[in-house]
C-alpha cells in the first residue's frame, strides 16, 4: 500500500519529483533516512511492458540491427510522472541453456612444430526455453525503494536477435544501448513495432548481477557510457583471457573441466533461427586457440582491462575468495586498475565460492547496496565515498571494515625452499646456497589437494616452514619463481600455497598455472629445450587468508593439475634447482 510522507516520514529527505506532471493526487515520491531509500512504493501496482531496444550491430550478419529483448518492471507512479533510476541487468541466462559437450582435456600438450587438436566435442540440442515473465531476488526491494528494474536478454539469446561471442565487443554494444535507451539515446519498438521511449527514466543506471551477468557490468561501464552512474558485477570478469587461460596454459574454470569460449557461445545459444549464428561460433573455436594458449586478437578484444580508464561508473565490486569458478584475479586486478584511475570503488571479499552475497549476509549486504545506490543514483550526499573501503570475511565468519585492500600494512615476503621435497622439505628466508636439485613426475589423474596432502609423492614437492609463532596475514597476490629442468619439449606447471594445521592437515589456499613455452611472454610461444633450465614464474590467485599460530605455510610444486590444467599421459619429468627458486607473499605480521 502507498504510504504519504507524513508523521515519522516528514522527517525523512525527500527526492525532488522531476518531470512529474500536474495531478490532484500527486505520485509518492522516494524518501530516505540515514542516506539509504526508504520503502514507500508498492512493489505489487508495478507497471510491466516488454520491448525492443534496436543495438547499433549487425552481429548475426543478417544487414539489420540487431535487437535486445527487454523487459521493464517500474513503480505505479511512473505512470502519473514520476522519473526514477533504475537498476538493469543484463543476462544471457534469462531463457535457459542448451546441452553442450566440453572440450576433452585428457589430451597430450602442445608441442611448437606439431599438429594439435583444435576441434571442440560439443553439440547442443534445438529446443529453446521461452523468457517469460524475468524475476529476481531483489526485484521488490528495489521496486519498493523508487527504483525500476530493467532485465536484458544478451545479444543471441532468448527473444534478442544477434549472436552470443562470450565477452567480445557486440555483446558490450548490445547492453550498452540499453543504458543509451534508458538515458533518451537509443531507440526501442513494443512487440506491436510501435516506437517506446523511457520517458519515466531519469536517466541514472546502476547495473547489477553475477558471474556473467555481472561481467556485462564491467564491460558497459569500460565503454565510459553516459547516464551508467553504478556498477556492482559479482563475481564477474574483467579479462576472459584469465578465466580460461593461465599465462600460457590452457585453464579450465573451477568444475566446467574443458569449457572454452565456443562451448559457453554454444550454450547460451537460445534464440530463433540459431543456424544464422553457426559460423560466428565457429569462429570462436579457431581464434579461441587451445592448442598454444598464447594470448591474442581474440583476448585483447575481451581484456576490459584495457579501456577501465574510461569508467565513469561507481563500482561496488563483490567477490568469494574461494571462488574457483571465476576466479580472485578477476576482482583484483579489475579493482586496483579502479583504484588507480580514480574511479570511485569499494570491494567485499567474502569466503564462499560462487554465490550472490544476499545468500550469506542479507540484511547487512543490502544496506550496503541500498546505500551505494542512493549515493550514486539518487543523488543523495550520505558519505559512502568517505568509507572504509574494503570489506573481508575471516576464516571463522567474523567481517572487518579496512580502509583499503590488499591489506595496506601488508609487507612483501621471500622465502626460499630446502631439500626435502618429495617428503617435507623445509621453507625459510635463507634457502640453500649451492645448486640442489629435486624431481617430480607429472601424474594428471592424482588431484592437487591429494599430492599437497600426502606425507610423500613422487609427483609433487613440498617445502613447508616452521609453526608459526603468531598469526600471520596474507593479503594480495602470491607469486612462486621456480628454476625448473624439463625432460620433455612441453608441461604443465602448477604452483601451490598451502595451509597445514599442527594435527598434519594440509589445506590448499591459492594456486597458480604456468606454460613454460610462454616464459617470455604470453603472447608467443618459445618452444622448451629438454635439459635446460629456465626461469618461470606462477602467478597465483590473490587471496586473504590469516595463518594461525602453530600453522606451517608450504610451497607446492607439481606439474598437471587434475582440476584445472589438461592431463597429458603421465611420466613427464621436471627437475627444481632450490638455490634459484623462491616464493614471495604479502604478509601482515611475522613469519618464522
Amino acid at each position: 500500500m502507498r504510504r504519504c510522507a507524513t508523521g515519522l516520514l516528514a522527517a525523512l529527505v525527500v527526492l525532488p519529483l522531476i518531470g512529474s506532471t500536474a495531478s490532484a493526487d500527486p505520485p509518492q515520491r522516494p524518501v530516505f533516512r540515514d542516506g539509504a531509500a526508504q520503502p514507500v512504493f508498492d512493489p505489487q501496482e508495478a507497471v510491466r511492458e516488454d520491448l525492443f531496444v534496436t543495438a547499433p550491430v549487425d552481429s548475426d550478419r543478417d544487414r539489420r540491427p540487431d535487437r535486445v529483448h527487454v523487459q521493464v518492471v517500474r513503480p505505479a507512479e511512473t505512470e502519473r510522472g514520476l522519473r526514477v533510476p533504475v537498476v538493469y541487468r543484463a543476462s544471457p541466462y534469462f531463457s535457459g541453456g542448451n546441452e553442450v559437450r566440453n572440450h576433452d582435456v585428457d589430451t597430450e600438450l602442445h608441442v611448437p612444430g606439431e599438429s594439435g587438436e583444435r576441434s571442440a566435442r560439443s553439440t547442443g540440442n534445438d529446443q529453446r526455453a521461452t523468457a517469460a515473465r524475468i524475476d529476481w531476488a531483489y526485484e521488490q526491494y528495489f521496486l519498493a525503494r523508487g527504483y525500476a528494474v530493467v532485465y536484458a536478454e544478451s545479444l543471441g539469446t532468448g527473444e534478442s536477435t544477434g549472436c552470443p561471442t562470450t565477452g567480445a565487443a557486440n555483446e558490450t554494444i548490445g547492453a550498452k544501448s540499453v543504458v543509451d535507451w534508458l538515458d533518451h539515446r537509443a531507440p526501442a519498438r513494443d512487440a506491436n513495432g510501435a516506437p517506446h521511449r523511457a520517458n519515466w527514466s531519469s536517466g541514472q543506471v546502476g547495473m547489477m548481477g553475477v558471474s556473467y551477468n555481472g561481467t556485462l557490468p564491467n564491460a558497459v561501464a569500460s565503454t565510459g557510457v553516459e547516464g551508467l552512474d553504478a556498477i556492482v558485477p559479482i563475481g564477474a570478469i574483467s579479462n576472459w583471457y584469465d578465466y580460461y587461460r593461465s599465462d600460457g596454459a590452457v585453464v579450465a574454470p573451477g568444475g566446467f573441466q574443458g569449457e572454452d569460449a565456443d562451448v559457453l557461445a554454444k550454450y547460451v545459444h537460445t534464440r530463433e533461427d540459431r543456424e544464422v549464428c553457426r559460423p560466428v561460433i565457429d569462429e570462436l573455436t579457431r581464434e579461441q586457440d587451445r592448442v598454444t594458449g598464447d594470448y591474442n586478437a581474440f583476448w585483447d578484444a575481451r581484456n576490459y582491462l584495457d579501456d577501465v580508464g574510461d569508467v565513469r561508473a561507481a563500482v561496488l565490486q563483490v567477490h568469494g575468495l574461494n571462488d574457483w569458478n571465476v576466479k580472485t584475479r578477476q576482482a583484483a586486478q579489475w579493482y586496483e586498475a579502479l583504484r588507480e584511475h580514480g574511479v570511485p570503488h569499494k570491494i567485499w571479499w567474502h569466503r564462499s565460492g560462487h554465490t550472490d552475497p544476499i545468500e550469506l549476509r542479507e540484511q547487512e549486504w543490502l544496506r550496503t547496496l541500498n546505500r551505494w545506490f542512493t549515493r550514486y543514483l539518487h543523488d543523495v550526499p550520505n558519505g559512502v565515498e568517505g568509507e572504509p573501503r574494503a570489506t573481508v570475511q575471516r576464516a571463522d565468519g567474523s567481517w572487518a571494515e579496512e580502509a583499503e585492500w590488499p591489506a595496506p600494512q601488508a609487507e612483501l615476503v621471500e622465502l626460499r625452499p630446502t631439500p626435502g621435497g618429495a617428503e617435507r622439505g623445509g621453507l625459510d628466508a635463507r634457502g640453500v646456497r649451492s645448486p640442489v636439485t629435486e624431481g617430480l613426475t607429472d601424474d594428471a589423474s592424482k588431484p592437487a589437494r591429494d599430492l599437497a596432502a600426502a606425507p610423500r609423492s613422487p609427483n609433487r614437492l613440498a617445502y613447508f616452514t616452521s609453526p608459526l609463532a603468531e598469526s600471520s596475514r596474507l593479503s594480495g597476490e602470491v607469486r612462486a619463481d621456480l628454476a625448473l629442468t624439463f625432460d620433455r619439449p612441453a608441461a604443465n606447471v602448477t604452483a601451490l600455497l598451502v595451509d597445514q594445521a599442527p594435527d598434519g592437515r594440509v589445506s590448499v589456499i591459492t594456486r597458480g598455472w604456468a606454460d613454460p613455452q610462454n616464459r617470455e611472454a604470453i603472447d608467443r610461444t618459445t618452444p622448451v629445450e629438454p635439459g635446460r633450465n629456465y626461469e618461470i614464474s606462477v602467478r597465483m590467485q590473490p587471496d586473504d587468508h590469516v595463518f594461525e599460530p602453530g600453522h606451517r605455510l608450504g610451497l607446492v610444486v607439481l606439474s598437471s593439475d587434475h582440476d584445472f590444467t589438461l592431463r597429458p599421459e603421465p611420466g613427464a619429468g621436471l627437475r627444481l634447482d632450490l638455490s634459484r627458486t623462491s616464493i614471495e607473499l604479502p604478509m601482515a605480521g611475522s613469519v618464522g
